[in-house]
């Protein structure tokens, strides 16, 4: 015997035996001593058995078939020779087996076909507030519960319990107790119908909480979806909320789908919000001092249980309330009005009432006023339109006032002055320009002055003076400078009045101020300086006026022009005419520039050129009958008068004639220098030789005194 095939099996081993005859495995266990045949090949082993710990267990996959404690044997007859039997274990083939500990407490070893699924694994332990959520795999009779199972039921095991797994159910999980702690709640859901734990039946996908304080272990049909946190209510705040089904809240109250309602801390300190409630909005409390008042809408009724839509409430301080579903504070917290001595409320009924403070009936629309000094709350029956004060106004101050009933306005100056019921400030409008020359008079100036554009042109463009507004309900004033005048009309009498300077100038309700548009610049350009009031004068102006001579030579003269009007302040008409030409300006240098170039048209350059001065101001002023040239022309629409009238400059337009011209001024200037030249010349030789005359006749006289003396001193001796 060889000792190859000799083979020791040691305690609790066992090997796997192959018979390749007949391709049978069978199992040999220890402790012994094998002999290996040559048809025979060991494929497994030697191995140790399977040991299971107490509170183990193992899985089998294709167990044997066990009869009384002993593996269950096949018999069949060899193919090969029909007489021999041969036989083999029983295998539960696509089945697994579970071995626990418990029943299998000795060493155990895998037989033929049998295979160990995993690792050996410890009995599972479930805690007390822990459950195991378990599902039937396939049908059996659940031995614990003495019911029966079908495949896909699930069912929970609470525990505390050890948990022996089987072959006919599986986990699904663990779940663990939800602690709900004070103001909190748990919100389960139903995955089927079920009865819950209060014995209310409830529906697949119903929602609802569970309230009670400590742990609470759900249901195998029930789902926990979140911890609801309550909401603590006090005195300054509550919650407003809403049904969004028929139900029964938490404080016995049934309600319907849609209501709305207030949850205060009256009713409860933490609110925690029900599967059929929505909060809408958090409310905070009003609260309301001694001297304050509110007018609420909607206002909900305690016995009616409702509101009552379109009703106003009064409500007075001290008061703290939060305010209902549907109420609304019309113009928030107000504080009572305290009138002075000089103050005044102008109230309007807005429904017929009786006042309790003058025990008369007031009719919805009619206005009154309360008069100070006192303290005012208004009943929901008055709408306060307006506090109105005394306006304190100078002699020179005034305001526009319009009667309502009548629409008339006034003016009122001088005094200190409350509106009554039926009046209001009016206010004033003005022209667009007219406003911005009252503006204007702020920079000290009485016209707007023309800008100079890059084409080198005057314009005239509006603007509006930075920081100034005008309260339109004032009297509009305008203070016309010294030596001038404004006029004023009147459309409602459709009179003009005109006040002259210096004054200051209040305008009626009715009367609007005169624009005075005139012509500036050189040559003049119409509309360009705009002003409230006409310079009287004296004062002087300038135009460039082109002519033409007889023997057509074009020239281009700038005249000067002194100016003023002739008015007496007592004439109220003829004071009128002041006005009467839109642009004095642009119409009196238009009348002198035809005077003068038909004038200058009738004789020759020459005459023109030595004759200037004079023909202009006899073209300008006219003659007399005795051809005298006269001092002054007053144009007798508007009462202009010319004074002077000067020549600043003279050229020609034509080139050939500008070159004559500039030849023979230059040929004169060089006579006029040769002639003082040869002048002076003369003087000088002139005083040269009646100095050489003098001196020497000095010369002669002191040549004869020493003669005489000579004389003297030849007598003496």
């Amino acid at each position: 015997m060889s000792t190859s095939n000799l083979v020791r099996i040691p305690p609790f081993t066992y090997i796997h035996i192959l018979d390749n005859n007949s391709t049978i495995t069978r199992i040999e266990i220890g402790p012994a001593t094998y002999v290996k045949k040559e048809n025979e090949t060991i494929v497994l082993g030697p191995k140790q058995m399977i040991r299971l710990k107490p509170r183990t267990y193992c899985i089998i996959q294709d167990p044997i078939v066990f009869v009384d404690g002993k593996p269950a044997i096949i018999e069949f007859s060899d193919p090969n020779e029909p007489s021999k039997k041969l036989k083999t274990y029983k295998n539960r083939f696509g089945d697994r087996e579970i071995r626990t500990a418990e029943k299998w407490q000795d060493p155990f070893p895998l037989y033929p076909g049998e295979i160990l699924i995993g690792q050996i694994e410890s009995l599972q332990v479930i805690q007390k507030d822990k459950s195991l959520k378990l599902r039937a795999v396939r049908d059996f009779f659940d031995e614990d519960f003495k019911v029966e199972r079908k495949a896909g039921d699930q069912w929970v095991r609470i525990g505390p319990f050890t948990y022996g797994p089987r072959i006919e159910e599986k986990i699904v999980e663990t779940i663990s107790a939800q602690v709900i702690k004070p103001n909190t709640a748990l919100l389960l859901q139903a995955e089927q119908n079920m009865v819950d734990v209060y014995g209310n039946e409830r529906k697949a996908g119903e929602q609802w909480l569970i309230r009670e304080n400590g742990s609470y272990l759900p249901q195998v049909q029930e789902r926990v979806l979140k911890t609801v946190q309550g909401r603590v209510l006090t005195d300054k705040k509550a919650l407003q909320v809403k049904a969004l089904s028929d139900f029964k809240d938490a404080y016995g109250i049934k309600r319907k789908a849609g209501e709305e309602w207030l949850v205060t801390n009256k009713m409860t300190q933490v609110h925690i919000q029900d599967v059929y409630e929505e909060i809408v909005r958090e409310i905070s409390v009003t609260a309301l001092s001694g001297r304050q008042y509110c007018v609420v809408l909607n206002p909900y009724d305690l016995k009616t249980k409702a509101n009552r839509y379109g009703a106003r409430e009064l409500r007075k301080g001290e008061l703290t309330f939060f305010l209902q579903p549907d109420e609304y504070l019309e113009k928030g917290v107000q504080e009572i009005e305290v009138l002075g001595e000089d103050e005044a409320l102008l109230l309007r009924a807005n429904e017929d009432f009786e006042d309790k403070a003058t025990s008369k009936k007031k009719l919805a629309g009619e206005t009154w006023l309360i008069h100070g000094p006192c303290e005012y709350i208004p009943p929901v029956q008055v709408d306060i339109v307006q506090k109105r004060k005394k306006l304190p106004l100078d002699e020179n101050e005034g305001i526009y006032v319009r009667d309502k009933n009548s629409g008339e306005v006034r003016i009122v100056k001088g005094v200190a002055y409350l509106l009554k019921a039926d009046e209001e400030l009016w206010e004033k409008e003005l022209p667009t320009q007219v406003e911005i020359l009252i503006a204007q008079q702020i920079t000290g100036s009485a016209y707007i002055p023309p800008k100079i554009n890059a084409k080198g042109e005057l314009v005239y463009e509006q603007y509006q003076i930075t920081g100034y507004i005008r309260e339109k309900h004032k009297v509009v004033t305008y203070r016309a400078p010294h030596n001038t005048a404004v006029q004023l009309y009147d459309y409602k009498t459709k009179q003009s009045r005109v006040v002259f300077g210096p004054d200051l100038v209040l305008l009626g309700p009715d009367e609007h101020f005169t624009l005075v548009v005139l012509s500036a610049g050189k040559p003049k350009v119409e509309g360009v300086i705009r002003s409230l009031v006409l310079n009287l004068g004296p004062d002087f102006m300038s135009d460039i006026v082109i002519v033409e001579t007889l023997d057509h030579a074009r020239l281009q003269l700038q005249l000067s022009y002194n100016w003023h009007f002739n008015y007496d302040r007592n004439n109220k008409q003829a004071n009128e005419r002041l006005f009467s030409v839109k642009d004095f300006v642009g119409d009196a240098c238009k009348s002198i520039a035809s005077r003068v170039r038909g004038a200058v048209s009738a004789i020759t350059f020459e005459d023109f050129h030595t004759k200037s001065s004079t023909i202009i101001r006899a073209a300008v002023f006219g003659k007399d009958k005795d051809d005298t040239i006269r001092n002054e022309y007053e144009f007798k629409t508007n009462g202009l008068v010319m004074t002077s009238v000067d020549i600043q400059s003279m050229e020609p337009v034509d080139v050939k004639t500008r070159e004559s011209l500039e030849k023979s001024v230059t040929l004169a200037i060089d006579i006029s220098t040769k002639a003082q030249e040869a002048a002076s010349d003369h003087q000088a030789k002139r005083l040269k030789q009646e100095s050489d005359a003098e001196l020497e006749r000095q010369e002669l006289e002191n040549q004869a005194r020493i003669e005489e003396a000579n004389k003297l001193s030849l007598i003496h001796i």
